[in-house]
């Protein structure tokens, strides 16, 4: 069994440096050094561990170096982790914060959380990244990311999640589609005519309208399915067909040769919170975790087709 008290951090840098930069020779210029060091580092690591971890043929990990690159991201957060929360404890809250954010709510949360960050908390720098709910919890289980905003269910034992607000589902059509000559709410039977751009499969909010449908002895016909429901509104948006969207996804400021039109029968899909349940959140996680409870409580009430989550 391998001494891992011999590796140290210089071992884990230059490992990280190598699969970050494609190659020893560009991983020695970037963190302005000699290739001999990078090389040295790097064996040294794949002695201890009895295993070689960077192919020297493509400069890419190994299937070994992919599973050691895994928690070696992990201990590198953890220590930047370490450091910020040292420093907070001495003054206001400070370091990096990565929040991932489904596209059709950032547009609306992620500005609030960065003015209402750079008053409350001007230390804390703020990341955002966009992204659908299954690739954001990826990022979260890899720690690139400290918080997720993304679509609940998840299935993940790993991951800890809280409910923030519901939202309603829509349908997006063009004007001269049949249904948007239909007066009022659209039902799942009238839907079920028409091909439909649906969510990609295996997603939450698929998972949510095929359920409705099937609850009901209906299937839907899809027209094309697009994992994204930003683009898939704005596909219908540009009049390629019919979509069902977040209703956050067809904001009222946006305008053009379309209609938003209320679904009866369709459930609301469920958006909140996400966080790995291993480790600690840094001081600036749990920061940024509060101001986004805080202004979804005061702030989705006035956002049309949302509606909060009660604290159970």
């Amino acid at each position: 069994m391998p001494s891992f008290l011999a590796m140290d951090l210089r071992q884990l840098h230059a490992f990280l440096a190598v699969v970050d930069h494609h190659g020893f020779t560009a991983a020695a210029k970037a963190t302005h050094t000699v290739q001999s060091n990078i090389s040295t580092h790097v064996a040294r690591l794949e002695k201890e561990l009895g295993a070689t971890l960077i192919d020297r043929s493509t400069g890419r990990p190994t299937q070994e170096g992919e599973a050691v690159l895994v928690r070696v991201r992990r201990i590198q957060n953890e220590l930047t982790s370490l450091e910020s929360d040292v420093s907070s404890l001495r003054g206001s809250p400070r370091g990096v914060v990565k929040v991932g954010m489904i596209g059709t709510t950032a547009r609306w949360l992620a500005p609030l959380l960065a003015d209402k960050l750079a008053t409350a908390a001007p230390e804390i720098q703020l990341v955002v990244a966009d992204g659908t709910t299954r690739s954001l919890e990826l990022r979260l289980l890899d720690g690139e990311l400290d918080l997720g905003v993304v679509s609940l269910p998840v299935d993940d034992s790993e991951i800890a999640t809280y409910a923030l607000f519901n939202e309603d589902h829509i349908v997006v059509a063009p004007k001269d589609h049949p249904l948007a000559k239909a007066s009022g709410e659209v039902t799942l039977s009238e839907l079920a005519r028409y091909p439909i751009l649906l969510a990609a499969p295996g997603t939450p909010f698929r998972q949510e309208v095929d359920d409705a449908f099937r609850s009901v002895g209906l299937r839907l016909k899809p027209k094309m399915e697009v994992d994204g429901l930003r683009l898939l509104a704005s596909m219908a948006f540009q009049g390629y067909g019919v979509s069902i969207v977040p209703a956050t996804a067809a904001p009222g400021w946006i305008s053009g040769p379309w209609i938003r039109i209320p679904v009866s029968g369709l459930s609301r899909r469920t958006v909140g919170i996400a966080r790995r349940r291993r480790g600690m959140p840094t001081v600036a996680a749990q920061t940024a975790e509060r101001a986004i409870r805080a202004l979804t409580t005061e702030r989705a009430p006035d956002v049309p087709g949302l509606q909060l989550v009660k604290p159970g």
